[in-house]
């Protein structure tokens, strides 16, 4: 809920449903948001149904706050706001492209600039981990449309607002006021930005017109299954959380498995690959927005990512979403990366790496140095075993030396 209209003196405005539409229209565009579509606030029926097929099937597994309750809570507005009858749903574009021209892949060919690195000591950060943290910024703008459509009607507005760490499920919300369609490869595609657009919803007591969805669908595109590296978008519309390099550079605490980390390539937080190759983001446009875009954070030296100290970790990646992959997390996947670019260089980091006090770097830096190969990686590993007490590294080294032997 939101209070505080005592604040404001204006008296009560009563609007007709149109009147109240533009308004919204218009406040949610000054409050900073590029998109905006309405829907009503009934419960997401069908969504619920699937969503939590999906976690029977397993699909959602690795994300254990990805629960049934949560769902069954999400799907239901009145349960979420008692009273809500409007979802106001809002999109923010966040593409940057790397040089100055669009670099996204529009060929179908697997990915655009950033699927295959010129630099093999660089990694690839997702686009919308390139500055700010989104949730935040989402945030503060919706909390400014509901205060402005507070003042503007000079009442209280009964209202709670959502980014995709709460509970509704925002896509669902999304497609169901046209905001955009869903793509095969998960993500709400839209008209006027593509995919490249940060979702939130305002779910709010006003009686508002809603929107009609889009009866755009992908129709016979399927550019984006075979080019996901991972093999990840088991069917057209399903992605099996489980194989998608975002979930296992960022969500996955532990051992990354053997089998993902070649196809992993270079990307250490995220991966954009089923964006770069869809045909609809032949619309994308570069954001103006001065919180996304940061040329520093898209293609971090990996060399250095794997060096860093925790604290200077914290430093460069403060109030971005990379630190959700935590500092061990990204040391973890600097090695893999480092192992995928194949650069004799990486070695003696690598090395360094391998006496690392914890395991889980050890572990991925002992399969890059395997991947690497060489006379100078093989004696680094076999000096490595003989002084190795954790199982599990010992086990990885033991596999990169029969790799190498073979």
């Amino acid at each position: 809920m939101v209070g505080g209209v005592s604040d404001f003196d204006s008296a009560a405005v009563d609007l007709g449903p149109a009147e109240l539409r533009r308004l919204v229209d218009r406040l949610a565009r000054a409050a900073g948001f590029d998109l905006v579509a309405v829907s009503a606030a009934a419960d997401f029926a069908a969504d619920r149904d699937e969503t939590l097929r999906r976690i029977d099937d397993g699909r959602m597994d690795g994300l254990p706050w990805f629960t049934k309750a949560r769902v069954e809570r999400g799907t239901r507005p009145a349960e979420l706001l008692p009273g809500a009858r409007s979802i106001i749903t809002v999109g923010l574009n966040y593409y940057a492209p790397d040089g100055d021209g669009d670099d996204t892949d529009i060929d179908g060919d697997g990915g655009g600039d950033d699927a295959a690195p010129a630099v093999a000591m660089q990694g690839i950060v997702a686009r919308y981990a390139r500055g700010r943290d989104y949730h935040r910024v989402m945030k503060r703008r919706l909390r400014r449309l509901t205060l402005d459509l507070s003042a503007a009607l000079g009442r209280d507005l009964a209202a709670r607002w959502h980014v995709d760490d709460g509970p509704m499920l925002d896509r669902a919300a999304a497609a169901r006021a046209g905001l955009g369609w869903f793509g095969k490869n998960g993500n709400i595609l839209t008209p006027q930005l593509g995919s490249w657009v940060l979702i939130g919803q305002l779910l709010t007591d006003l009686p508002l017109p809603p929107d009609a969805p889009l009866a755009k669908t992908c129709g016979q595109c399927a550019r984006c299954i075979p080019a996901c590296p991972t093999d990840a978008i088991v069917e057209p519309y399903v992605v099996d959380n489980r194989r998608c390099i975002s979930y296992q550079t960022i969500e996955n605490r532990g051992v990354i498995p053997r089998e993902l980390r070649a196809a992993i390539g270079n990307w250490v937080f995220g991966c954009d690959i089923c964006q770069e190759v869809c045909p609809v983001n032949r619309k994308a446009r570069a954001t103006g927005d001065a919180n996304f875009g940061r040329r520093d954070l898209a293609h971090p030296d990996l060399v250095e990512l794997l060096t860093l100290t925790e604290a200077q970790f914290r430093e460069r990646f403060a109030g971005t979403p990379v630190m959700r992959a935590k500092w061990v997390g990204m040391r973890r996947n600097a090695c893999i990366a480092l192992g995928n670019g194949g650069n004799p260089a990486s070695v003696p980091p690598l090395t360094d790496a391998l006496a690392d006090t914890e395991p889980l770097v050890r572990l991925h830096a002992a399969w890059a140095l395997g991947r690497i190969g060489g006379p100078a990686a093989a004696d680094v590993l076999r000096r490595a075993l003989a002084d190795e007490t954790d199982g599990a590294v010992r086990e990885e080294i033991g596999l990169a030396l029969g790799e190498l032997s073979g």
